[in-house]
């Protein structure tokens, strides 16, 4: 998965009122491959009165989406992108924009000889 946390992504697929939106991510699950995007997949869960809880009502939720539906946004171009793992001379990997060529961040540091 070539995903990380705080990076802007963009819904590809769903329903109207999702496809097409774009947010910050807040968590990465590598074992079943979904991520937790601000702002997208919320869910209501309905809490009675306690003393955890004195107010009651609905607590909002960000619930885990399939890194399928989603694109990685590249800062410099502004669009959605697939990402490349750019390998420099040095053994250092960087993750690149398939657009623009741009990179991203790097994904491990120079390999010592």
């Amino acid at each position: 998965m070539k995903l990380k946390k705080d990076d802007t992504v963009q819904m590809m697929y769903g329903p109207k009122k999702v496809k097409g939106k774009r947010g910050r991510v807040l968590s990465v699950n590598r074992e079943e491959e979904t991520v937790v995007i601000e702002g997208i997949n919320i869910r209501y869960k309905h809490v009675r009165r306690s003393q955890r809880n004195p107010q009651g009502g609905r607590l909002s939720k960000e619930m885990p989406v399939h890194q399928s539906k989603v694109m990685l946004v590249c800062q410099k171009c502004m669009c959605p992108t697939r990402v490349g793992i750019l390998v420099k001379n040095d053994g250092s990997k960087f993750r690149m924009c398939k657009q623009c060529g741009e990179v991203i961040s790097q994904v491990s540091p120079p390999k010592n000889k």
